[in-house]
């Protein structure tokens, strides 16, 4: 779902862009009190995975769709709203900078869309209202029903998914006929990216249920952290910490290779409103913008720049392409966010102990 500038008007790029811009003063300022030790490298893994996750599109089935993992949900429920939308802004910005992965007019939309439904409209309203009655940290209480605690968390990661999707979907529905787009025409465009985008909000929601008790069951310390937006202490995290990273590394660096070549929701909601897949930008910041993401772009599309050789090898018996190019993107891409992510973490920090 990640918005190219060709879908979005000057005006609409730079309104959105101011409103994220003040939203990440907003957390930045909020997260002084919670930011320690902990999660800054909480913060870089979780990043460095929701990055190396976004690379990977499932199919839909019949449709001839595909999406991919938002992550939204996984980093508000784990760091809590505010580090997580920090976190969303450094996944999307190392994406749209390094590998053209979204434009940069339409980098404040993207932010928006994927980062503020999630922590600031589900994370909240859906998914704390399931769990508020359970004791996430139930290892420290003999008490508690486990089962209980552990439907609730699962209904609370899948439910909150889908919605957070649904209005990240809608979203883009509006900034295009707020900029404009004819080629997109509102009752159409909203019709199929609804749809498509509730197929895929299921798959992210087991995805997320899944992560998120994988690290309740490992360290139940870190929910109850993000939940009442709090450091998490000498909490021992090193094995969560690493684990991720591993995640991430195997995700980016070989899981990428088996990602379905389909058009993913929003291209193919495009495709059947518009019959393109991708609209021609016009001049003028636009095209300018554009020349500056080609620059700064050394792995466009996840691979090798044309006249490089992306090809590794190639099995015939499994049938599958390997890329190096592929390969290379996730691994850098993944540390340059963990990087970016760490760098913010730090830089907030410092200004808390000045």
């Amino acid at each position: 779902m990640h918005m190219a500038d060709a879908l979005i008007s000057p005006a609409v790029g730079g309104t959105m862009w101011a409103v994220t811009a003040g939203l990440i003063g907003y957390c930045s300022k909020k997260v002084k009190n919670e930011m320690d030790d902990q999660k800054i490298p909480l913060m870089g893994v979780l990043g460095a995975f929701i990055f190396a996750s976004q690379m990977i599109n499932f199919t839909i089935p019949i449709t001839g769709s595909s999406g991919h993992l938002g992550g939204g949900m996984i980093l508000a429920i784990l760091l809590g709203p505010h580090i997580a939308f920090l976190t969303m802004a450094s996944v999307l910005t190392v994406q749209a900078l390094f590998f053209a992965d979204g434009g940069l007019l339409a980098l404040g939309c993207n932010i928006f869309n994927l980062g503020f439904f999630p922590c600031f409209i589900a994370y909240p309203l859906i998914y704390k209202t399931f769990v508020k009655d359970a004791d996430t940290n139930y290892m420290r209480s003999n008490s508690i029903d486990f089962k209980k605690t552990e439907r609730k968390i699962l209904a609370g990661s899948i439910i909150g998914a889908i919605v957070a999707l649904q209005m990240g979907a809608f979203a883009v529905v509006i900034e295009t006929l707020f900029s404009g787009i004819s080629e997109l025409p509102f009752t159409t465009f909203l019709m199929l990216m609804q749809p498509i985008h509730l197929a895929i909000g299921v798959v992210e929601g087991l995805t997320t249920a899944a992560v998120v008790l994988f690290i309740w069951k490992a360290r139940p310390e870190i929910l109850s952290s993000a939940s009442s937006s709090s450091p998490i202490g000498r909490t021992p995290i090193f094995k969560v910490v690493v684990g991720l990273a591993a995640a991430a590394l195997i995700t980016g660096g070989a899981l990428s290779w088996f990602a379905s070549s389909n058009p993913d929701g929003l291209e193919w909601a495009m495709f059947k409103t518009a019959g393109v897949e991708e609209l021609e930008s016009p001049d003028g910041i636009h095209t300018s913008l554009s020349a500056i993401q080609e620059k700064t772009a050394f792995l466009p599309d996840y691979g090798f720049k044309s006249g490089e050789s992306n090809e590794l090898s190639e099995s015939s018996a499994e049938s599958v392409k390997v890329e190096l190019g592929t390969s290379v993107s996730g691994v850098v891409g993944g540390i340059l966010t963990l990087i970016f992510a760490v760098a913010i973490g730090f830089a907030l920090r410092q200004k808390k102990s000045n």
